[in-house]
């Protein structure tokens, strides 16, 4: 058994990093230690618990059962002393060493990802971001098992623990390749509403994370006492500007996305002929972070970068 009055409280700093890293290089990078302190401090970790804590696999440290076990409980307690130590000013960008997480479609790696890149590039350079896809129906337990550290996702009802906040809702378009021969018959120019016979004949492609062949277009047009035909679903945005540019098939899209893209991509954007209220696009995170300074420094950047999106374009996991 381990005894607590003799154990080295910094080692667990060590055992957390090893967990997130894998590697004792990426784990003494992210401590600013030396490898070799980092293999020393293992040695001691292992000999204190009793445990090998991890094996070499190839390049990579795997974890042993009981090293996995105490992954989350381990991540709980570090967060908890250092929301006690650090008071609402402590955080200093401009020396941190953290990593960020954040899980959305690549909707954000477009509209999110460039601008947080570049802010955090000046202000914190030692601070490292991810952008992982969104899994619609595993969000909660990615906060929970503290795989991601924010989420950005339409609004729903989330459980009691999860801190959320609106950032922006606004419209869809409908978006076809450049030329498109049945809107160009129809003489359908940019910017027109493309009427609705129009709109429920021609075949539509739907980015969906989960495969669905449904989404918000269709319950709009179902209150309409309408229908379209999607053809195609594809997990993300970009696979649906590609198939549009490609191809006769149209879509309903994030419009303001769609205007990022239009230039680069070979489409039009058109109004569409019906009303499609999306619901507000949420930033959600664990409520055991909520006075943490750094993840509310975090949380300021994606707000500030976001924002403006309240005025124009929409995203959703189906459309």
């Amino acid at each position: 058994m381990t005894n607590f009055a003799t154990f080295d409280l910094n080692l667990l700093r060590v055992l957390a990093a090893l967990l997130d890293e894998c590697t004792t290089v990426g784990a003494g990078r992210r401590l600013g230690l030396s490898q070799p302190a980092v293999s020393a401090a293992l040695g001691r970790l292992r000999h204190a618990l009793g445990d090998p804590l991890f094996v070499r696999q190839g390049q990579r440290l795997v974890p042993t059962s009981f090293a996995a076990g105490l992954e989350v409980p381990l991540r709980a307690v570090l967060e908890d002393l250092q929301g006690i130590l650090a008071g609402p000013g402590d955080f200093e960008p401009t020396g941190a060493r953290l990593d960020f997480r954040i899980s959305g479609t690549d909707f954000f790696a477009s509209m999110l990802m460039p601008g947080l890149g570049t802010r955090v590039q000046q202000k914190a350079p030692g601070i490292r971001l991810q952008l992982v896809d969104l899994v619609p129906d595993h969000y909660v337990s990615a906060l929970e098992r503290q795989n991601v550290d924010l989420a950005l996702l339409p609004e729903r009802p989330f459980p009691a623990w999860i801190a959320h906040e609106a950032l922006f809702a606004a419209e869809f378009a409908v978006i076809a390749r450049s030329r498109h021969p049945a809107l160009t018959a129809a003489g359908v120019v940019a910017g027109d509403i493309v009427p609705l016979d129009l709109f429920c004949s021609l075949d539509h492609v739907l980015c969906s994370p989960d495969g669905r062949f449904n989404g918000l277009g269709d319950a709009a047009l179902a209150r309409e006492g309408r229908s379209r035909q999607v053809v195609m679903s594809v997990p993300v945005f970009e696979g649906v500007l590609q198939v549009v540019a490609a191809s006769d098939l149209i879509a309903l899209f994030p419009r303001n996305l769609a205007e990022h893209r239009a230039q680069t991509s070979g489409i039009t954007i058109y109004a569409p002929p019906i009303s499609v209220p999306p619901p507000p696009i949420c930033m959600i995170w664990h409520r055991r972070h909520c006075g943490d300074p750094a993840h509310i420094w975090l949380r300021s950047l994606v707000r500030e970068i976001l924002a403006p999106l309240g005025a124009r374009g929409d995203v959703h996991a189906g459309s």
